[in-house]
């Protein structure tokens, strides 16, 4: 029988290989990985074959039973010789804190890992949420998800370009009680059927939420939108109001006509971003540069999420085009459009999203609300606190409708 200890890293290895499945399966297979811990430090020398193998066979049983295929244990390459998304991986993997922890596994055993491993999955983000494909109006296959049940809806509409599971604790907060649809920013995500250009303007993405709502038959919802899906739920809300109980918009990425704050890493992105959806050559060409720079500003902790549209040239090229679409829309026609309570947070020291862009949104909203946090930005964002999850649900309940 497995021991605790044993069965805790088979835990901690399925969760960690399912939350890494979007960049594995951003990268052409197969995906090296080297056994290192959390702080990239590799395994010292002198470790037996024995062990190795006992390692590999257990990470190659764990991807195969949790359906993350192309990971490769690295028995030649050094860590430093990896590519700079395998080296994201191997961190978050973190074999070497297993070697000790779990030993060779008996073949009698491997029933065992199964079962540890199937628990895993109930319990993360797969196992929390319904996946789907869903059509949106002009044909474009979309990941969907829905989670929860309950007499109201929340449609959480994401930051463009990353996973879906990055916004897990929002998704398991309102889960708890309501019904939470979301869904994939559209051409990524390998969403069955996708094919090689899409409508990339603010317009067509707004219509997948409405697209996401009526597969689930949801008639409204409460929208809740951050980063650059605050402008995809404005200009949403703004389409079809009555089909949006609330509306509260998170370190939202705005775009204006003129004369509107950037941060510097707006700027730097931006420039970027013009240059690389130009064409795949031009992404292509500098999609070393955008790895670094990304890199560079994002946390460990993080990075097997956010990595993801920056994984290929092909990625990054569709995710370019994404963003623009967004950054590149003037929202304050939208403003006057949104009629109903809308909730507009952002922090003092957000030094992602300027915090005046969203000063400026609640500003023009006829019934926006300003709320300043003295600390945050999109990354603490994506993990939120129970305080700030508060925030948002007793906004929604002072705005109930029947949803479905």
């Amino acid at each position: 029988m497995l021991g605790p200890e044993a069965r805790l890293a088979v835990a901690r290895l399925a969760a960690a290989v399912l939350s890494v499945r979007p960049l594995v399966e951003g990268i052409a297979a197969p995906v090296r990985v080297a056994a290192v811990d959390r702080d990239a430090e590799p395994v010292p020398g002198g470790q037996p074959p024995a062990q190795w193998r006992a390692l590999r066979a257990l990470l190659a049983r764990v991807a195969r039973r949790t359906g993350v295929s192309g990971l490769v244990l690295s028995g030649e390459e050094a860590y430093d010789d990896l590519q700079v998304f395998e080296r994201v991986i191997s961190e978050r993997l973190a074999l070497a804190d297993l070697l000790d922890s779990v030993g060779p596994v008996p073949v009698d055993r491997l029933g065992e890992v199964d079962s540890v491993v199937d628990t895993a999955l109930r319990e993360s983000f797969d196992g929390l949420s319904r996946r789907k494909t869903v059509i949106s109006a002009d044909g474009t296959p979309l990941n969907a998800y829905a989670a929860g049940e309950g007499e109201e809806t929340v449609v959480l509409v994401p930051a463009c370009g990353m996973p879906a599971a990055l916004a897990e604790a929002w998704v398991r907060y309102f889960a708890r009680n309501r019904r939470v649809l979301t869904w994939e920013s559209r051409g990524l995500f390998g969403a069955e059927g996708v094919g090689e250009e899409q409508a990339t303007g603010i317009d067509a993405q707004a219509g997948d939420l409405f697209a996401v709502m009526d597969h689930h038959g949801a008639s409204a919802a409460h929208v809740i939108g951050l980063c650059g899906g605050a402008a995809i739920a404005l200009a949403a809300a703004a389409e079809l109001p009555s089909r949006v109980c609330s509306l509260s918009l998170w370190h939202g990425a705005y775009g204006f006509g003129e004369n509107y704050p950037m941060t510097a890493h707006q700027q730097g992105l931006i420039e970027l971003m013009t240059t690389a959806a130009r064409s795949r050559t031009a992404a292509e060409a500098v999609h070393a540069a955008f790895c670094q720079a990304i890199l560079t500003s994002t946390p460990a902790d993080v990075a097997h999420f956010v990595l993801y549209p920056y994984a290929s040239p092909e990625l990054l090229y569709r995710y370019c085009r994404l963003n623009l679409g967004i950054t590149g829309t003037d929202v304050e026609p939208y403003l006057d459009r949104v009629g109903l309570p809308t909730l507009v947070v952002t922090s003092r020291d957000d030094d992602i999203a300027h915090p005046e862009g969203s000063q400026r949104v609640a500003a023009g909203l006829p019934q926006g609300q300003l709320r300043v946090e003295p600390h945050g930005d999109h990354i603490s964002l994506f993990s939120a606190d129970a305080s700030l999850l508060r925030v948002a649900e007793e906004f929604m309940e002072r705005h109930r409708v029947p949803a479905h």
